[in-house]
């Protein structure tokens, strides 16, 4: 698998390329696929609770670039950052804590502006 799917409840579907060579993270979200999650905003970063654990990764990074999809140890969560969060020092998107990353949105991620605290998303490959 190569990619995945995040459709959201008011009809917004982004899709993100996996990372070539699949790491341990990756393998655990593929194995879980499908789920459904509901979403929380930090900024400019959407994030939702995933149904597996993965341990920090040796390339796990805070710093994120516009499009980067990544799983948070911290919290079970997948994030998708598509501009400033709370913790950025310039325009880029920075997380929380490290995280692994898993792939990037190369569609135009502005449209996750419009998602809500609370709306629902389906994961799928």
């Amino acid at each position: 698998m190569t990619e995945i799917r995040m459709r959201f409840a008011d009809g917004i579907e982004i899709r993100a390329v996996l990372v070539p060579k699949p790491t341990e993270t990756v393998r655990k979200l593929v194995e879980v696929l499908p789920f459904t999650s509901t979403v929380h905003r930090w900024g400019d970063e959407i994030y939702f609770d995933a149904p597996f654990h993965a341990c920090l990764e040796s390339n796990a990074r805070a710093d994120m670039d516009v499009g980067d999809v990544a799983f948070w140890p911290d919290g079970d969560a997948i994030a998708v950052f598509f501009g400033r969060t709370p913790a950025s020092v310039d325009e880029r998107p920075r997380a929380y804590s490290p995280c692994n990353i898993l792939g990037r949105v190369f569609e135009d991620v502005s449209v996750l502006r419009r998602i809500k605290e609370g709306a629902k998303v389906e994961v799928l490959a």
